[in-house]
């Protein structure tokens, strides 16, 4: 019997990879790799699955919908917690099994969380800047002007704790920090969201971006802040009002700001996020290492390898299809 063909355009790597080429031949393209990157349309996706013959495909980013779930595929594999790229109930109805990989990049984002609080709250920026700037001596010493409190001892408030949230709980209390939770879904969190605001030296966020928690950080709860308490977001920008953000570190209510992700992936020249010394940015780089390729790889092969031998896969967001 003829083994299925799978086109992969995700980042896989690792002894997974090798593992699905024993059960399927692989056509390995990711995305990724590519510059500008290559990201396929619904049409130039099942074009190019119809011309391998592929009856599996394996994506991050590419747009699995139309005409792609109208071929006679085994399973669609998303590389992503939540595969947002696949039209789940078309592939559903199509009988076609999507698989994911949730908390493929919990350890890899509670690291970042770590980084950028660390970086803001020990102004590693505006020192380094000193450094290759030249303006080490100012009109005060560094040790002067960066004197900081440490986070050990300090509250740090987790908004979400689901894989992410608990990759950073344990972290943030390995650095001695008192670690509180919000979050209506976990029976372990320890407050509401306005108790925790209130009782926080560090807001760190981490829930999904759904209608309910969309903009949930606006004016109204920014004020409900500690004076000098600082903001993370390591998750996504959609959780807080950007304007109700700029408007407390103008008014000197927050200590800073740490963003990983902004709406577009980039700011505008001139944007009032920028150039602030109290104000961490970086460019939504938290999932990536390689050890998160190794892990979604792990996950997927793993289900992929279970539903071509006729079993239930783990991490499967229809699981109704095998009904």
């Amino acid at each position: 019997m003829s083994r299925p063909v799978a086109l992969v355009t995700a980042p896989l790597r690792g002894p997974a990879l090798d593992e699905l080429r024993e059960i399927a031949e692989v056509v390995f393209d990711p995305w990724i790799e590519y510059q500008p990157i290559k990201l396929h349309g619904p049409e130039d996706l099942a074009a190019r699955l119809t011309e391998l013959g592929a009856t599996i495909v394996i994506c991050e980013a590419d747009f699995c919908m139309g005409e792609v779930l109208d071929l006679p595929l085994k399973v669609i594999g998303s590389t992503r917690g939540d595969p947002t790229n696949v039209d789940v109930a078309a592939a559903t109805a199509a009988g076609i099994p999507v698989i994911h990989t949730p908390g493929r990049n919990a350890d890899a984002v509670a690291e970042m969380t770590v980084a950028l609080l660390m970086a803001l709250g020990r102004h590693v920026v505006p020192g380094h800047r000193d450094m290759t700037e030249g303006t080490v001596h100012g009109e005060s010493l560094p040790y002067q002007r960066y004197r900081a409190w440490q986070v050990a001892g300090q509250t740090a408030g987790l908004v979400g704790l689901g894989a992410v949230g608990r990759a950073t709980k344990w972290r943030l209390e390995g650095l001695g920090m008192k670690v509180i939770a919000a979050d209506p879904f976990a029976d372990d969190a320890t407050h509401d969201l306005d108790d925790l605001l209130a009782e926080s030296d560090v807001i760190s966020m981490h829930a999904a971006v759904t209608p309910e928690t969309f903009g949930m950080m606006n004016e109204p709860k920014f004020a409900l802040m500690k004076p000098g308490a600082v903001y993370i977001n390591s998750a996504r920008a959609g959780l807080h009002d950007v304007d109700a953000l700029v408007a407390a570190l103008d008014a000197g209510h927050l200590g800073g700001a740490a963003l990983d992700h902004v709406d577009g992936e980039s700011l505008p020249e001139g944007h009032p996020l920028l150039g602030r010394n109290n104000v961490v940015l970086t460019p939504h780089i938290g999932g990536a290492t390689y050890d998160v390729e190794l892990r979604q790889s792990e996950m997927i092969v793993a289900d992929v390898k279970a539903i071509l031998a006729g079993e239930a896969p783990v991490r499967c967001k229809n699981p109704e299809v095998f009904a």
